[in-house]
């Protein structure tokens, strides 16, 4: 089997124990393992594919417990480094009553920015591979060329280029700098998935079908558009379009689900050689399939606390797509 490969922030999330109130007045935390390429590797992991994570993480207790979480959900660690620079990034978290949320990130510099160039490996990557990235680690540090660098070798080896901008504006200096890293990334990659949250803020198309059409550019032959509980829709270069409607649940935690969609994806990609072959060419029965099925692992987690324990297997997955109870 082909390895999904994730790079960019491990982090840990201090969820609060209560929802609905700001973070000023938050009393108390639970810590949880996050950060989305984090949680889309170990998404892939815990269905049962073989994924591995790129990155760097602080000579400290949260690094110690990221990489013990991120082994324990199944993911090959072989890449992750450690330094004793910066300390691991922390992000603290309130719950609105509906499920999502507002971050408070500190990182100023964390250990995932100082992940440099000179420390990806030519080995890592082989044909079929596919490598998944998001724009939390494009700001301008040294991490954002560890990516150029990855993504390159990828390339050359025939990997697959998977992009989720996960756009996440508290940590850059402005909205213009985060735009302008996404767009100089979008090229570069085959799949991209966005939401309708992310959508005018990165095309500047009010335009739905505009906005989605402005982002087939360079080698984007896929762009997977997510709305949260009304579904997901599929456009390809080619002009294939499949919808699929979304899966109503109780939502407890919206943290990880977009990262639970695309773990998914990108796992039954992984396990099914065709489709990676083929990628140009996938056909609306496929596609419809593979929107089900991630449809299905995103609302699992969404019902659930946290965002890495909150993850699926497949048996989860199976049984909600049978319409059995979680």
């Amino acid at each position: 089997m082909a390895t999904v490969y994730t790079i960019g922030e491990a982090l840990i999330d201090f969820i609060p124990a209560r929802k609905g109130v700001e973070l000023k007045s938050v009393e108390s935390f639970t810590k949880a393992a996050g950060g989305a390429p984090a949680n889309v590797a170990c998404a892939v992991a815990k269905l049962g594919g073989h994924a591995a994570f790129i990155g760097k993480l602080g000579e400290d207790a949260f690094g110690d417990f990221l990489v013990e979480k991120l082994a324990d959900s199944g993911v090959n660690v072989s890449c992750v480094l450690r330094t004793s620079e910066a300390n691991t990034a922390l992000a603290f978290v309130s719950l609105k009553e509906d499920g999502n949320r507002d971050f408070s990130f500190y990182r100023n510099p964390s250990a995932d920015m100082l992940l440099n160039e000179d420390e990806i490996s030519d080995s890592w990557f082989a044909r079929g591979d596919l490598l998944h990235f998001c724009s939390v680690d494009l700001i301008e540090a040294p991490v954002k060329y560890a990516h150029r660098k990855a993504i390159g070798l990828a390339r050359e080896a025939g990997a697959v280029i998977s992009f989720d901008p996960n756009v996440r504006l508290p940590l850059w200096p402005d909205g213009e700098s985060c735009r302008r890293a996404i767009h100089e990334f979008l090229p570069l990659s085959h799949i991209v998935k966005i939401s309708d949250e992310e959508l005018f803020f990165i095309t500047g198309h009010a335009d739905e079908k505009e906005a989605i059409a402005s982002l087939f550019v360079g080698d984007v032959q896929h762009v997977i558009y997510t709305r949260g509980a009304a579904g997901a829709t599929w456009f390809s270069r080619s002009g294939l379009e499949v919808s699929v409607p979304g899966n109503r649940v109780k939502v407890a935690d919206t943290t990880g689900a977009g990262d639970s969609f695309i773990g998914a994806l990108l796992y039954q990609a992984q396990s099914t050689p065709q489709i990676l072959q083929q990628l140009a060419q996938v056909d609306h029965e496929q596609v419809q399939e593979l929107l089900r099925f991630a449809n299905a692992a995103a609302a699992l987690t969404a019902s659930r606390p946290g965002a890495i324990d909150a993850l699926p297997s497949l048996q989860d997955v199976e049984a909600f797509l049978r319409g059995e109870a979680d």
